[in-house]
């Protein structure tokens, strides 16, 4: 099967590969557990777009190296998005660069949260999701924003931003991609959750030997690429608006505003600082086994 490599894969946050009919589009932070900056997020978004407008993609792949699919969003590392010059008109136009409070947070997350895994959900193609090893609170918003999701047997999922008194990651899918039950349960615990329980509540497709993942996913997106493009781009369309209708996408619209209300408290009583409040909680969160290298 050819293969097309990125020619910027060497030390590129993120990857792409295309395997015959079948774009491969990799988390390239394993030192950081595919943690999320802006600069993965936008070069994620290239990546998507890239297999978009290849007419030989019929399918994309999302993976992660290293140990981790993804530990979530960046919250920690050094100099995690001293680079702001993206562009922002990629979901909307609101510039949050330089600005303060609310508005640099609200602008900010509705773009590159919300916004970038709504416009990756709806994406004219089918996605799946490789997963293993972590997928937490914002890995498991690119998990979700995927049409599928295949998980090896180690892999473990959570959203332990309770603990920061906020309801939940900003793509709040939980009771869609579980049930209502689960989503409290996962949501009020914080706990982690393993692959087979995603699996016995709906979330996940399959379960799969390690050593089997990479080929099961592989097999599966050559199976589909046999299908007609447009009637594969149509039938997600009608599952997606099926999914909207059942609440979805307003549900996460007022989930978003509670989210940023939960913000203003923290700030208010003086636990939150555009700075630093998402790294002491989530420190806590991993010290109590959320993500383990």
């Amino acid at each position: 099967m050819p293969h097309d490599e990125s020619p910027a894969a060497n030390g590129a946050v993120v990857t792409y590969e295309r395997r015959g009919p079948v774009a491969v589009v990799t988390l390239n932070r394993p030192d950081y557990a595919n943690a999320q900056n802006s600069a993965m997020t936008y070069a994620l978004d290239a990546a998507f777009v890239r297999a978009v407008d290849d007419d030989a993609v019929k399918v994309i792949v999302l993976a992660g190296n290293g140990k981790h699919f993804c530990g979530g969003h960046d919250i920690g590392t050094p100099d995690r998005d001293i680079d702001q010059s993206f562009p922002r008109e990629a979901v909307i136009h609101w510039d949050h660069v330089d600005k303060q409070g609310v508005e640099s947070r609200f602008a900010r997350e509705s773009e590159v949260y919300l916004g970038m895994c709504r416009r990756w959900r709806e994406i004219p193609k089918p996605v799946i999701a490789m997963v293993h090893g972590a997928c937490i609170a914002g890995g498991l918003m690119l998990a979700w924003s995927c049409d599928f999701i295949v998980a090896s047997e180690d892999a473990y999922f959570a959203d332990p931003v309770v603990r920061m008194g906020i309801p939940g990651v900003e793509y709040f899918a939980h009771p869609w991609v579980t049930n209502p039950r689960a989503a409290k349960e996962l949501l009020f615990t914080g706990d982690r959750f393993s692959a087979q329980r995603a699996h016995e509540l709906g979330m996940v497709n399959r379960v799969v030997a390690r050593a089997d993942l990479e080929r099961t996913v592989l097999d599966l997106a050559e199976r589909i690429a046999t299908m007609p493009r447009l009637g594969l781009a149509l039938t997600k369309k009608a599952v997606n608006q099926a999914e909207d209708l059942m609440g979805l996408r307003a549900g996460m619209d007022s989930v978003f505003g509670l989210h940023h209300a939960a913000h203003a408290h923290n700030v208010e009583v003086g636990r939150d600082s555009l700075a630093d409040l998402d790294g002491r909680a989530m420190a806590a969160a991993n010290k109590n086994g959320a993500v383990t290298e």
